[in-house]
């Protein structure tokens, strides 16, 4: 099995992981002839200066599964050897030991190779790493110490030895995702702030897509070097050209190519041999193009990731930074938005220059932004992951067309929103490994997936710039609370019914209409006034131009009276301004439902900031190991603190009484089809039998209608029936959902989702969205159900979840939910082969 990745190094560039080979040989002698006498001395406890033939054989010819090594390669370049060697047939200890060349050490690689090794050694049932270290390599000992794992040592005979377990914990996915975020984001950082800029087709008569994006480099002002790449051209837009990137003999970070598909190859290897660590690739016919343009594009990803370089595109339309220590604008579009402190990132090409003009249009100054294009490398996390200590970025606009991995996805925009906010404008359908499975609306199971990121998620471009302006020239709100403000009632009233509409409460007082004859210091001293009123969190301010001939001649004065107050920085204010000119930075719609509309997202945002974020609680009575995956759902529920209500199944009437005696009386009989064993309302159940004449009275009317095969179950007291789902999903992982039972439930699909494991806000959450959960509240004099106790359902099956890959679908359904907590009648479960989930694992780059 292939378990080769693309990886990402400390300082951004990216190199390829793959297992050891048997032709690897002479690559390893070479490898070991570069590295300096300390470093062989520190690795093999003694000078070691050449390789004996019976070592090298061992070195590269491993079983994967006793012994396994992986190497870290940059082109045919051998950078770094890993391994490990299980301590004995069926140990469960292996000892690990990594070497990296002198020259690409401190870059993060050891780390990454402890990361691979330790997976690959799971899943072949080690538990356990050793280690024996000199006590001089303070480098690898860090590794060790840094890593999160409960690392042991003892010193003994010079050495240090070192054993810990390698079940990932807490600590150790905490280091693994902040290492993966300073990785990523430095790789980000080198695009958009780059040194210097080389450009492959660029024309000398100064026609095509190369040559514009040159231009647009050239007169946006970038400070660094412009390096035109041509065949056979001395000059190129007034800018002398070279033959290669090399020939410049200056440090290019960056290229952008925008040659025919079939060059684009020759590029990638002209710019690797430069020094360069992105590519934007502004070329099409690739996977947009067809499966031929796939190949083509996964041949560029693994080329460019084996030169150490990161991909914007293909088909993208650019990448550009307004910060004034860089002015880069390697786009398409003649004209950037003036700077400011907004990240954009488009997915579409097509688009591109679209968005940056209604952008520009809007007066929403831009900090960086990125067309991803096809997405093949480069996509909306990676910017996430820049953006989210970007001193230069407070607000981020993401408009997605697919998601490449939502789980990682999810994760990024959660702690993004925390300090900054995330508007996305993204497809309402499910994403591919969805599609069929969950019951219900597209646009519901995936909303309700990303609920829980804090992400301002929108429906249209127009609306992403409504609320993005805002956002960025605005406080958030404290509370919920409105002031309308305006000289007509009617467009008053409109501003009225839009805030109910969008969850907004009109302020006590308010609407406060001023009279249409008022004038502009009328106009401020109202806006003043609501400004500073306790009871109101935000203000919309709608006004209409006065009457033909009135006032005309302090129109400049109104514009002014509104920036006094939405420029003030205390409360947020969105205006529907009918008058000229609305001021500059103050955010201003064009109807009163579009104002109020953008405010009440972000009000809701401001909500969801208030809240504390999520935790996983510490479960009582969770052993995972208590029994295996294979054996029946009710002994897999009990490892996880689950206790399923004891049934027998039953093919004949005796055979029925003699499970009722087993069980205890009362009982209840089931047909035992699985669409049929909770069907009350079709007859297939019966209730409460009290001895052995009621119990072979029910088998005789089950058994006619429904067939000989019966359930028999202990009898549980009554209460609201809920159903409770786990499915496996490729693009999301392991996701939860709750509802609650019947035949309207089912027909409706209203089940709430949350991806596993569940934190204690979202197993909350579960409990009240569906649409029928007032049933659980006390509807119509009926008592509340335990509430907590579902919500701690919930979380354990949320981490049985998340503990087996190997778990398709789990089923409890029905549960009874009662005052005094719940029952679980019945459980089912699918099992499979284990499949790599998204967002899991050691770090590695996304792949085509």
């Amino acid at each position: 099995m292939d378990i080769s990745a693309d990886v990402l190094l400390s300082d951004g560039s990216a190199v390829h992981l793959r297992q050891i080979q048997p032709t690897d040989a002479d690559a390893i002698v070479q490898f070991h002839s570069r590295m300096s006498d300390r470093t062989r001395y520190l690795r093999y406890f003694s000078p070691y200066p050449r390789i004996p033939e019976r070592d090298l054989e061992r070195f590269v010819n491993v079983d994967h599964h006793d012994r396994e090594a992986f190497v870290i390669v940059s082109g045919p370049r051998i950078m770094a050897v890993g391994r490990y060697e299980r301590l004995g047939p069926e140990s469960p200890d292996a000892e690990v030991a990594f070497v990296v060349e002198d020259a690409h050490q401190g870059r993060g690689i050891g780390s990454v190779l402890l990361e691979h090794l330790a997976e690959a050694a799971r899943a072949n049932g080690i538990t356990r790493f050793v280690a024996e270290v000199l006590p001089e390599n303070g480098g690898m000992l860090r590794v060790f110490s840094d890593f999160g794992y409960q690392v042991q040592r003892k010193y003994a005979d010079g050495v240090v030895h070192l054993s810990f377990p390698i079940a990932p914990t807490e600590k150790s996915r905490e280091v693994q995702e902040s290492r993966e975020h300073l990785t990523e984001a430095r790789s980000i950082a080198r695009l958009l702030s780059p040194r210097a800029v080389a450009v492959y087709g660029a024309s000398a008569s100064g026609q095509g897509i190369g040559a514009a994006m040159l231009g647009h480099l050239r007169d946006g002002g970038f400070t660094g070097p412009v390096v035109p790449v041509h065949r056979s051209a001395e000059r190129v837009a007034g800018l002398r050209a070279y033959r290669s990137a090399t020939e410049a003999g200056v440090a290019i970070d960056l290229a952008l190519v925008a040659v025919p598909p079939e060059g684009v190859a020759a590029a990638l290897a002209d710019a690797a041999a430069s020094g360069a660590g992105s590519l934007v690739v502004v070329s099409a016919g690739f996977a947009e193009a067809g499966p031929e343009g796939g190949v083509a594009q996964r041949a560029l990803i693994e080329g460019a990731h084996a030169a150490g370089l990161r991909v914007v595109g293909p088909n993208s339309m650019g990448v550009a930074n307004t910060d004034p220590g860089v002015r880069l604008n390697a786009t398409l579009a003649p004209r950037l938005p003036a700077a400011g402190r907004v990240g954009f990132f488009s997915q579409s090409g097509a688009l591109g220059v679209a968005l940056l003009a209604e952008a520009d249009r809007r007066g929403l100054g831009l900090s960086s932004f990125v067309s991803a294009g096809n997405r093949a490398d480069v996509s909306g996390n990676d910017l996430l992951q820049y953006w989210r200590d970007d001193p230069g970025t407070d607000v981020v606009l993401l408009y997605l067309e697919t998601f490449g991995n939502p789980r990682k996805f999810a994760r990024l925009a959660r702690r993004m929103s925390r300090v900054k906010p995330v508007v996305a404008v993204a497809s309402a359908t499910r994403p591919p490994g969805l599609a069929g499975d969950l019951p219900g609306p597209d646009v519901n199971a995936v909303t309700a997936l990303f609920a829980r990121s804090g992400v301002i998620r929108v429906d249209t471009v127009q609306e992403m710039f409504d609320v993005g302006l805002l956002l960025a020239h605005q406080p958030l709100p404290a509370g919920r609370r409105v002031a309308v403000v305006g000289n007509s009632s009617a467009l008053s009233e409109l501003a009225v019914a839009a805030c109910r509409a969008n969850g907004l409460l009109v302020a006590d007082g308010y609407p406060l209409d001023i009279s249409p004859q008022a004038g502009a210091h009328d106009f401020a001293d109202a806006l003043a006034d609501a400004a500073v009123d306790d009871r109101a969190d935000a203000l919309v301010v709608v006004f209409a131009p006065p009457l033909p001939g009135q006032l005309a001649d302090e129109d400049a004065d109104f514009a002014a009276a509104l920036a006094s107050v939405a420029l003030a920085g205390e409360k947020p204010t969105v205006a529907t301004f009918l008058l000229g000119s609305s001021p500059a930075r103050v955010p201003a719609y064009p109807s009163v439902e579009e104002a109020v509309r953008a405010l009440g997202r972000v009000a809701t945002y401001a909500d969801w900031l208030r809240r504390p974020p999520g935790v996983l609680p510490v479960l009582e009575g969770v052993d995972p190991a208590a029994t295996g995956i294979d054996g029946p759902p009710s002994a897999l529920l009990a490892a996880y603190g689950i206790d399923v209500v004891p049934s027998t199944l039953a093919a004949t009437a005796d055979e029925a009484i003699a499970a009722a005696e087993a069980l205890g009386y009362p009982v209840a009989l089931k047909a035992a089809g699985g669409a049929l064993r909770h069907r009350i309302d079709l007859g297939a159940v019966r209730l409460a039998l009290a001895d052995e004449d009621d119990v072979r009275s029910a088998y005789t009317e089950l058994s006619t209608a429904f067939g000989p095969d019966v359930l028999v179950q202990t009898m549980v007291s009554a209460g609201v029936a809920c159903r409770v789902e786990v499915m496996e999903d490729p693009a999301f992982g392991p996701i939860v959902g709750f509802g609650l039972g019947g035949v309207a439930s089912d027909l409706l699909g209203d089940l709430a989702w949350r991806a596993a494991p569940l934190t204690d806000r979202a197993a909350e959450a579960l409990v009240v969205e569906p649409r029928a959960a007032p049933l659980l509240h006390g509807y119509r004099g009926s008592r509340p159900v335990d509430r907590e106790a579902l919500i701690d359902l919930l979380l354990r099956v949320g981490r049985l979840a998340d503990d087996h890959p190997r778990l398709r679908k789990l089923s409890l359904n029905p549960v009874l939910a009662r005052p005094d907590g719940y029952s679980v009648l019945h459980a089912a479960a699918e099992i499979g082969d284990p499949t790599r989930r998204p967002d899991t694992g050691p770090r590695r780059l996304r792949t085509p």
